[in-house]
């Protein structure tokens, strides 16, 4: 009978430590180190496979998952595994590419790792581009910035609060330099701006391109009824998360997002804090902003209206009680002294567990 192999992967951007240990067996079956080329690590895995089955896992991180579908196209069952979730000992002070590598094989075979959602090569690409639009957009506020510092420099101060409208512009426009360097310094911010808009507005095009695609229309269509998420937020949500059928319950999505309380409790007292802020900090942030819209109790308006065209009654009721429940939530919590950042944060955890139901089903 072929015996049940496991493998632990150190993966680094040159070189794999390998450690392989045998099913109810406590010696270690294979320790080798090879270099991260697809030819090595077929020519390993192939032996192994000649063995038995093979489980292989490996952390996440900036290799990205391409091992993992390559393990996976051989037939060889593949976890990756979030490095802040593997077990470690408090007084382990010893730390090594080829000990990392036994600790996850010893730890796979135990079965205490959990696996990690691997998106599949359309999601992952889709993520990357909606990623990348929020390094443009910060990008953007940074050369906001550096160009209003500059103007400060010289003695120019805008007498109003809101800036970038057009008449913030018309005012920038108007400024006058002495010498040519500081014309040339200001015209270098301005228009690096005015590009970084451009292309700003370009990707937000080319992601409601993607939203309204046959792939993901009908699931961000369905998050849209709901006050606060339009293309981006949505998109964000289907292509990162998935199955969104992984998560048991609201409370587990709003775990995956960190938007549950910290909690130290004991005996008899009970004492929460902040957010434990674990899990995707980037959906965390987009909810986030989309639950500043729940600050004032307002009747659903001609933009969401248009947004719900088409949807099924049961999808826009259930959209409605989530704007009416958000609404009055952050308006009880408002009342009571906390601050909008607080009440906010509070709005964001139930919101995440709206979509969670909307996305499973829970509508009716």
């Amino acid at each position: 009978m072929k015996i049940l192999l496991y493998a632990g992967l150190d993966v680094h951007k040159e070189t794999i430590d390998i450690v392989v240990y045998r099913e109810n067996e406590r010696p270690v079956y294979l320790e080798r180190r090879i270099q991260n080329r697809e030819g090595s690590i077929r020519k390993v895995f192939g032996r192994l496979l000649k063995e038995g089955s093979v489980v292989a896992c490996y952390e996440a991180g900036c290799m990205g998952y391409r091992l993992q579908r390559m393990l996976e196209g051989m037939g060889v069952e593949s976890v990756v595994v979030a490095p802040g979730k593997v077990p470690r000992r408090a007084r382990d002070l010893i730390k090594t590419d080829r000990r990392d590598a036994r600790r996850l094989a010893e730890q796979l075979r135990a079965g205490t790792l959990e696996a990690i959602h691997v998106p599949d090569v359309e999601d992952e690409a889709t993520r990357d581009y909606i990623r990348s639009r929020d390094d443009v957009r910060l990008a953007l506020k940074k050369m906001k910035q550096r160009l209003q510092m500059f103007v400060l420099r010289y003695g120019y101060v805008y007498e109003s609060t809101r800036y970038w409208t057009g008449r913030h512009e018309r005012w920038l426009q108007s400024l006058r330099f002495d010498l040519p360097m500081q014309k040339e310094t200001f015209e270098g911010y301005y228009y690096r701006i005015q590009e970084l808009k451009g292309r700003l507005q370009e990707m937000d095009k080319r992601i409601e391109q993607i939203a309204m695609s046959e792939r993901y229309t009908e699931r961000v269509s369905r998050l849209r009824c709901l006050k606060g998420i339009d293309y981006l937020t949505a998109l964000a949500m289907v292509c990162e998360v998935g199955d969104f059928r992984r998560f048991g319950s609201a409370e587990a999505f709003m775990a995956y997002l960190g938007l549950i309380p910290r909690e130290r409790s004991s005996g008899e007292v009970r004492r929460q804090g902040r957010i434990t802020k674990t899990g995707n900090a980037h959906l965390r942030t987009l909810l986030i902003e989309s639950s500043w819209h729940y600050r004032y109790r307002v009747a659903v308006g001609k933009r969401l209206r248009e947004k719900r065209e088409g949807q099924p009654a049961g999808v826009i009721a259930y959209a409605d009680k989530a704007m009416r429940r958000l609404q009055e939530k952050f308006f009880h919590l408002h009342m009571n002294g906390k601050t909008s950042t607080v009440a906010v944060t509070a709005v964001a955890r139930e919101l995440a567990g709206f979509i969670w139901g909307m996305m499973v089903g829970q509508t009716a």
